[in-house]
């Protein structure tokens, strides 16, 4: 009680739960609730990391084997977005300003419904026939009512361009394409018309939007993160789009939104009653852009049904025609990693290579800068150097503070940190725009937190809304990333697809020979050592590795003075090392020897074969979720005592790599001995490894023989 007695409670928390006892769900969905509220209102502090280390930030994509379920996922996804910005001036000029035709067809379809002894809209009452309890299933019809009549007066005006895009309204239908069951409340689609039964797919998704009954429900918490994960989808779903906009209509209270790798930027709010032209310019913006206005990547280029970029390479133009989608990393903010399969146009022998797209800081180290290096030195078994650019869209480089957000002064704007304790200002703070000038309430700005609240202290996770960003040293204002594109020549399948266990074993020996290699002949750590990032060969013809790592995105030069470079650094925490977890020790070679038996033993508990799906084991997707310090201690007691991890071992392995207990727990001892963790660097730590791998290859019970 002392916690919300204080005033830096937040009330918003407990909605869930009431709701919850309104429905009269399940004694168990209850308590979940009344855990999930009076558990995270302040996380325990975490030591400090140490000055040469990049700080550890978390994000979406770095979530294995899980069922996604929201009441975990949204706690990630909410650090992940990082502070929001509201009511950003310049806002819709930005976004919508180059819509060609938008401003004399919005014009001229307003006048329309203006019309007529019973027009659509008057400047006394708003919108018609606008349902009073602002409920979703009316406010939807309607919704999608007005934006077939505003296409249909843009036609009678002879200013609507050709398209096949229509509103979408099915708030009750899962769409396909999502790990876990994911709805859309309405949205804007690519298809000639949209029906009420049709099953679609978040690729199909242009535009996705929120709605809420009243304009109170306009905040963080509710509207703001729910059209967050829907941003998540549609970035995961399509893998040449670099940014997402969408938009919120809590009653008649609209709000547009931008979504981009470095996070959420929005207007300020509108009444759709009282700003009519706005409400009607906004719909057919979304309706008209073309598709870079959209969000989708204009370096990737169609012909003939094939899809191909363009690079030069030795002063030489070569076309790079795609083969198909790798992976796209499932995420809002952060690198974002996009990989497909490539060849090189006129080369007979389709030699494979992998182009992959990623967002990064500015101020780290080039990835394609490492890897050239790496394969001038003769690193073995790391992917080998093709090419690397940075991204250029509009003639300039593409990042997301110029590019993406169109140079918008975010700072101006209202920030809202995760958790914010203070409920955003109400919307009656904002001034309506007369309907001469539709840009006015889009940029106007908004109340401060009051000053009987300033002085509160907040824990460090819970700031709540500010008038302003953090400006210099790194703050969310000034960040940025940018568009880089790396391109490599091998191309390979994850290990935990291996043909047998004996082929995974030897993958998985080649790729730590590969990892000491880059270590001792390039200085590097890779520093993200997870079963995605250890591939092998087994095609006959393709002359790639055999067994090899990719991703140096996270690689640090080991002899180094300071930090990355990087504001932070995402690893993938169910394979990251004990001493990494708790903070306490500097990055070294040890640490990523360490995430190579973690990848073996979490293959081992998720997968049951080469052409089984991996399955979701509760008690190891906590993994994903928990603090990284009781992480540490979760990973920590696994393998301090053999009784123990035998045990568990026993009772989680999967059928098909139950015969490797008996050498992973060898490899345990190698990597801890003593059933400690190390504190000193070994030099032969690799090769013993190997070795423990070479051998169980040879035992009858893993090759079958």
């Amino acid at each position: 009680m002392s916690a919300v007695n204080s005033g830096d409670f937040d009330l918003e928390r407990i909605i869930p739960l009431l709701d919850a006892v309104r429905i009269n769900q399940s004694d168990e969905v209850i308590w979940n609730k009344v855990y999930a509220a009076v558990t995270e209102f302040t996380p325990p502090p975490g030591p400090l990391p140490l000055l040469k280390q990049t700080p550890y930030s978390y994000n979406t994509s770095g979530i294995v084997d899980s069922s996604e379920n929201r009441m975990y996922m949204d706690e990630v996804l909410k650090a992940e977005l990082g502070p929001l910005y509201t009511g950003v001036p310049g806002f819709y000029e930005a976004f919508f300003g180059e819509v060609k035709g938008l401003e004399a067809a919005g014009t001229a379809v307003f006048k329309k419904c203006k019309e007529g002894d019973n027009p659509l809209y008057s400047d006394e009452g708003g919108w018609r026939d606008w349902p009073q309890s602002a409920m979703e299933k009316e406010v939807l019809k309607w919704f999608v009512e007005r934006i077939e009549l505003f296409m249909d007066f843009a036609k009678e005006h002879g200013s609507a361009p050709k398209t096949q895009r229509r509103p979408l309204a099915q708030p009750h239908q899962s769409l396909q394409g999502s790990t876990a069951e994911r709805k859309l409340d309405v949205g804007f689609i690519n298809v000639p018309k949209a029906s009420g039964t049709t099953k679609y797919h978040w690729s199909q998704i242009l535009v996705p939007g929120e709605l809420k009954s009243n304009p109170g429900l306009d905040t963080l918490s509710r509207a703001w993160l729910d059209l967050g994960r829907y941003a998540r989808e549609v970035l995961a779903a399509q893998d040449t789009r670099r940014f997402v906009l969408g938009f919120t209509l809590c009653g008649s209270v609209m709000r547009l939104w931008e979504f981009d790798r470095l996070g959420g930027i929005a207007s300020a709010t509108f009444n759709i009653h009282k700003d009519g032209l706005q409400f009607v310019s906004v719909v057919l913006g979304y309706l008209w852009m073309n598709e870079e206005q959209l969000g989708f990547d204009p370096t990737m280029l169609a012909s003939d049904g094939k899809r191909y970029i363009e690079i030069v390479r030795n002063d030489q133009t070569e076309r790079l025609v795609l083969d198909g989608l790798i992976k796209r990393a499932p995420c809002v903010v952060g690198r974002a990693t996009t990989c497909w399969k490539a060849h090189r146009e006129g080369d007979e022998s389709k030699m494979p290579l992998v182009i992959k797209d990623s967002w990064q800081y500015p101020e780290r180290e080039e990835e394609g800068e490492l890897l050239r290096e790496a394969t001038d030195k003769g690193v073995i078994n790391v992917a080998r150097y093709y090419h690397h650019e940075t991204v250029r869209v509009g003639g300039k480089d593409d990042n997301i503070r110029d590019n993406v957000r169109k140079g918008l002064d975010i700072a101006r704007g209202n920030k809202y940190e995760p958790e914010g304790s203070m409920m955003p200002p109400s919307t009656s703070d904002v001034p309506s725009a007369t309907r001469r000038d539709p840009n006015t309430s889009i940029g106007s700005t908004r109340r401060k937190r009051s000053s009987s609240r300033t002085n509160t202290p907040l824990p460090p996770s819970k700031r709540a809304c500010s008038s302003s960003a953090t400006i210099g040293g790194g703050g969310p204002a000034t960040r940025d990333r940018v568009h880089r594109r790396v391109i490599v020549r091998d191309y390979g399948k994850a290990i935990y697809k291996a043909s047998s266990r004996a082929a995974m074993l030897a993958a998985l020996a080649g790729c730590i020979a590969g990892y000491e290699s880059l270590h001792r002949r390039a200085g590097m750590l890779q520093c993200d050592i997870s079963k995605g990032n250890l591939l092998m060969n087994e095609e006959d013809d393709n002359p790639s590795w055999q067994s090899f790592l990719i991703d140096l995105d996270l690689a640090i030069k080991e002899q180094r003075e300071g930090p990355s470079g990087a504001r932070s650094k995402t690893g993938t925490r169910a394979f990251m090392a004990i001493g990494v977890l708790y903070g306490d020790e500097e990055h070294s070679c040890r640490h990523d020897l360490e995430s190579f038996f973690w990848v073996l033993f979490w293959i081992c508990i998720h997968h049951n074969g080469p052409n089984e799906v991996s399955r979701v084991v509760p008690r190891f997707e906590k993994w994903n979720f928990i603090d990284t310090t009781e992480l540490a201690a979760s990973k920590y007691g696994a393998v301090s005592d053999e009784r123990d991890f035998l045990r568990t071992a026993g009772q989680n392995f999967t059928a098909y790599y139950r015969p490797l207990i008996p050498w992973v727990n060898r490899l345990r001892k190698v990597v801890f001995p003593g059933d400690k963790r190390r504190r000193e660097e070994d030099e032969h730590l690799g090769s013993h490894m190997q070795e423990v791998l070479r051998n169980a290859r040879e035992d009858s019970k893993v090759s079958g023989r």
